[in-house]
């Protein structure tokens, strides 16, 4: 399809990733306040089809599906043409792939990335543009101190206990996926200062919700609670106690929001967006909260920790609070119930039902 709307007139946003569940939930709230909306994604993750016909049935004269990879910088210059604002999220994703297949990923997240800033450093009126990072840019937080309390590691530091991790940690790119996203990042801020761009960075951490496809490498949230629903054991790397805060998307998309209407003040920062100490578990509760939603236990099988994996990550999202006076809304247990409600009616209408299955257990860890 052309980058052009059918009926002649430009696009107010491009959203590259678009297919994706935070790109679908950010669309459709666009569109449902009037604006015009361009998705470029190439339909690579499993779901996005699902998730473009989801949105393309709600939204037919709003929105706008192009086809394309973000390696292709003429399919990116062309989908950049007459757009406002640009949301890129279109990245490989896992860190497991990413050790896998380290030159695909930093093909996609660091040279799709610089497609994306170059097409809209050329673009005849720049659009701002927010960039998802991710956590893993600080590393592996080995340094940070941590002690078991109950079915949870926390910081003996209480600095951090209190507020999680702030931007001034240093940055300590770890596996390929670190890498790419990192150095994509990196160009995302520098082209606010070496071109002008308005340009911003979202550090995020847990993001669940409706429309997610999760697997055991990305979208762990909905990945648990899918398994669950079906019967199905879940397998988790190390002791389960490890701890991270998570974000419904309905929260992000409110981020999103913000920081398209103060971009003027916020280009060239980066900034943690998690849910903060407020919507924190570590796995072991995440269990907990699933089987007191399903009223019945959820199996699970243990195995050896995955190198790397943080014990602890929380996001201090002070800075990004200060700045645009938004803070996550959505308490853990009633995103699960909404998450839960979604893949019940839309994608999983039997699975609660089926008997637990048998054979292969697919592995969960903590990607992010």
């Amino acid at each position: 399809m052309s980058a052009v709307a059918k009926n002649g007139r430009d696009c107010s946003v491009l959203i590259t990733g678009g297919a994706g569940f935070v790109g679908v939930n950010l669309a459709a709230h666009w569109l449902a306040c009037g604006e015009r909306v361009r998705i470029l994604d190439s339909l690579a993750r499993a779901g996005s089809e699902t998730n473009i016909d989801w949105l393309q049935r709600h939204h037919p004269d709003g929105v706008e599906f192009v086809e394309a990879d973000v390696r292709n910088p003429d399919a990116v210059s062309t989908a950049m043409m007459g757009v406002e604002h640009v949301v890129h999220l279109a990245a490989q994703v896992a860190v497991t792939s990413s050790l896998v297949n380290p030159t695909f990923d930093f093909d996609v997240n660091a040279v799709g990335t610089l497609n994306v800033l170059e097409a809209a450093r050329r673009a005849i009126r720049a659009p701002s543009l927010i960039f998802t990072s991710t956590n893993k840019v600080y590393g592996g937080l080995e340094d940070l101190r941590v002690r078991i309390e109950g079915q949870r590691y926390m910081p003996t530091t209480e600095r951090v206990r209190a507020r999680g991790i702030d931007e001034s940690r240093c940055l300590d790119f770890h596996s390929p996926y670190g890498c790419s996203k990192g150095a994509a990042e990196q160009y995302v801020l520098d082209y606010s200062r070496s071109f002008g761009l308005r340009t911003a960075v979202f550090r995020m951490s847990c993001i669940y919700g409706p429309h997610q496809h999760g697997n055991e490498d990305q979208g762990w949230v909905a990945h648990m609670l899918r398994r669950a629903l079906a019967g199905e054991p879940i397998t988790i790397y190390g002791d389960g106690k490890q701890v991270r805060d998570i974000l419904f998307v309905d929260d992000l998309v409110d981020a999103f929001a913000k920081a398209r209407h103060d971009i003027d003040r916020l280009s060239g920062r980066a900034f943690n967006i998690g849910g903060g100490p407020d919507n924190t578990v570590s796995l072991l509760e995440l269990l907990r909260h699933l089987e007191q939603l399903l009223e019945r236990r959820v199996d699970r099988h243990f195995d050896a920790w995955r190198v790397g994996d943080q014990r602890y990550y929380v996001s201090d999202t002070s800075r990004f609070q200060h700045a645009t006076d938004w803070y996550a809304r959505t308490p853990v247990a009633q995103g699960l119930e909404a998450l839960c409600d979604w893949l019940t009616a839309s994608e999983l209408p039997s699975m609660h039902r089926r008997t637990p299955a048998h054979g292969s257990v697919r592995e969960l860890g903590l990607s992010g």
